[in-house]
């Protein structure tokens, strides 16, 4: 096993992505790559596979390495000569290397892939290089696969969800007096009107923060019925808390995102390893008496209520919509008996769900425990 002092553009050389306005974009099977992932579709490339794209501005030190042709964003930097080195193990490498990088653009934060080019480096020989893969891939492929359980799972409840409450072919349906489209005993409601709870997050400051006692949940972290964790960790002491007022969540709050999109997306509270109060540009929801957690939950996350708050979202460049709109979108609601049966489905494979969400975390937290160890040499494969 040998290692070569170099620089990472000896290692990888990137390029910045290519610019592809939403309106310009026509409907195919290419995945559009940016700083934060796959961000929707196209019919032509511009890159060939394998492929590894890293964030130029806004989500720094997130590496994705793709396996079909693709369009790299031009908020991001790709791969576009490997020097002979396993595409893999660059994604790696750059993941390793970008983990605490720091910019000197202080106003707008981003990376410039020249000073990238001449970062000091050390890289392995092929073999071992393969063996750091085959290591860290493990990992990898466990977690893709839980993902995939993850999205089926979740599939098969919104399947349900627009089956009985979209489409009204619930159970007895055929028996159902049916009034202006909609069963008769159902009532329309604003949704916070069925609240016992719908308020702000907390303002809190850069000033504020600090310490390990809460973690702030940020609109980053929310996705549609899942918690998405990024690197970007923030805290608040218990004397913040207190001298803030804060409120903390618990498991069965529902946290709604106003912003961006999906605007109006929503994550139910699970038990974390970690204490939780909320930042602002979200609304904390606590189902009433009248209406069923799950049911609210895949409410909230139904497309139909997606485009509402959409449609009532104010701002040319930042959209978001305000509680007091959102609160006023309307919610049927279905009897009790049928909102309960659609729970009994839906609470067994949330928790399912849940399981495999804290493997991944797990899994996630492991990985990235081997990965500097495995990049400096001081763990040898």
């Amino acid at each position: 096993m040998s290692w070569e002092v170099c620089t990472l553009g000896d290692v990888v050389t990137l390029k910045r992505g290519h610019d592809l306005p939403k309106a310009k974009r026509v409907h195919g099977p290419v995945p559009v790559v940016s700083s934060s992932g796959i961000t929707g579709h196209h019919n032509e490339a511009k890159a060939e596979p394998p492929g590894v794209v890293t964030g130029r501005y806004g989500t720094i030190g997130e590496v994705f390495f793709v396996t079909e042709p693709y369009w790299p964003l031009n908020t991001a930097l790709y791969a576009i000569d490997f020097h002979g080195n396993d595409p893999r193990f660059v994604a790696y490498f750059l993941r390793d290397k970008l983990r605490n990088y720091q910019s000197d653009k202080a106003a707008v934060p981003g990376v410039d892939r020249n000073v990238l080019h001449k970062l000091p480096a050390r890289c392995p020989d092929l073999q071992q290089q393969q063996k750091i893969v085959a290591l860290l891939s493990a990992y990898d492929d466990l977690i893709a696969n839980n993902n995939r359980r993850i999205e089926l799972l979740e599939q098969s409840v919104r399947l349900l969800f627009r089956e009985w409450f979209v489409y009204l072919r619930f159970p007895g349906h055929e028996h159902a007096d049916i009034v202006g489209g909609v069963p008769k005993d159902w009532k329309s409601q604003p949704v916070q009107t069925v609240c016992e709870r719908y308020s702000d997050g907390d303002w809190l400051e850069t000033k504020d923060q600090g310490g390990d006692d809460y973690r702030i949940l940020q609109i980053s972290n929310i996705g549609q019925n899942e918690f998405i964790e990024t690197g970007n960790q923030r805290f608040i002491t218990e004397d913040t808390f207190k001298r803030l007022r804060c409120t903390e969540v618990v498991p069965g709050d529902i946290i709604v995102s106003r912003m961006p999109a999906p605007i109006g997306r929503g994550w139910m509270v699970t038990d974390q390893p970690f204490r939780m109060v909320t930042a602002v540009d979200v609304t904390i929801v606590r189902p009433g008496a009248c209406v069923d957690a799950m049911y609210l939950l895949y409410h909230i996350n139904s497309q139909q209520n997606l485009s509402r708050c959409e449609g009532h979202a104010t701002g040319a460049t930042r959209p978001r919509i305000s509680r007091k709109n959102m609160g006023k979108l309307p919610i049927m609601i279905p009897p009790w008996e049928l909102q309960n049966a659609f729970s009994e489905f839906a609470e067994p494979i949330h928790k399912k769900r849940a399981r495999l969400f804290e493997q991944n975390r797990r899994l996630i937290e492991a990985r990235d425990h081997l990965l500097p160890r495995l990049m400096d040499g001081r763990l040898e494969v």
